[in-house]
């Protein structure tokens, strides 16, 4: 006799492959609308970051780009904020930095990058910063840290916390000073990770800058 299947048992397998197809699907549409020159450019931006650095022996030199499209991936990206290493108060990491700048901007600011988040009445609330990261790619020149010598918290952890959806890396960390498993931590999490294939001479050269070799 051949298995039935009731309708609610079919609504309820169908719903998450929906939700995960139409994920994915976000996801291809994102990477094809950029296109490999797109994510080349955005990572030479962080590189740009990277380079005003003040170097040191004992870290590296990272820039990294916070990118949003929002309220929607039909939108234009838009660059949220920026970083390097070092840039804030501290022994700070660029892509905490980009974050923490992110999150200093204002609802006039982030209504002027995002008037599509108005609506056509203009009576919605202005964006939230929150709900914006959650839109938003990461462009960083080096492998987001997963521990810190220092006792701070690590970018990897950071990124999660933000529920980034995408990191786009120019390199691996090398294990000059600890083990990194950032990107390990990040694809945990559910962050798309995507190696930017081109610049990794480049984003390790800039990340040793300062260092004896």
């Amino acid at each position: 006799m051949a298995t039935q299947f009731s309708p609610s048992w079919i609504s309820v397998c169908t719903v998450p492959f929906l939700y995960y197809t139409l994920l994915i699907s976000s996801f291809v549409l994102l990477l094809l609308s950029l296109g490999d020159d797109g994510h080349i450019w955005y990572l030479r931006e962080a590189l740009l970051e990277a380079a005003k650095c003040v170097p040191t022996p004992t870290a590296f030199c990272v820039g990294c780009v916070l990118v949003a499209r929002y309220p929607s991936i039909a939108d234009p990206p838009v660059i949220l904020a920026t970083g390097y290493s070092r840039e804030l108060p501290g022994n700070t990491h660029a892509e905490a930095n980009a974050l923490a700048k992110a999150r200093d901007l204002s609802s006039e600011q982030l209504s002027e990058m995002f008037p599509n988040a108005a609506g056509e009445d203009k009576r919605t609330a202005p964006p939230d910063i929150d709900d914006v990261l959650k839109h938003a790619d990461v462009y960083t020149t080096l492998e987001p840290c997963s521990v810190r010598t220092s006792g701070l918290a690590p970018c990897a952890d950071a990124l999660v916390a933000a529920k980034v959806p995408r990191c786009f890396i120019g390199v691996g960390e090398p294990d000059d000073f600890v083990q990194c498993e950032g990107a390990r931590k990040l694809r945990d999490a559910g962050c798309q990770v995507v190696w930017v294939k081109g610049l990794e001479e480049e984003c390790l050269s800039a990340a040793r800058r300062g260092h004896q070799t």
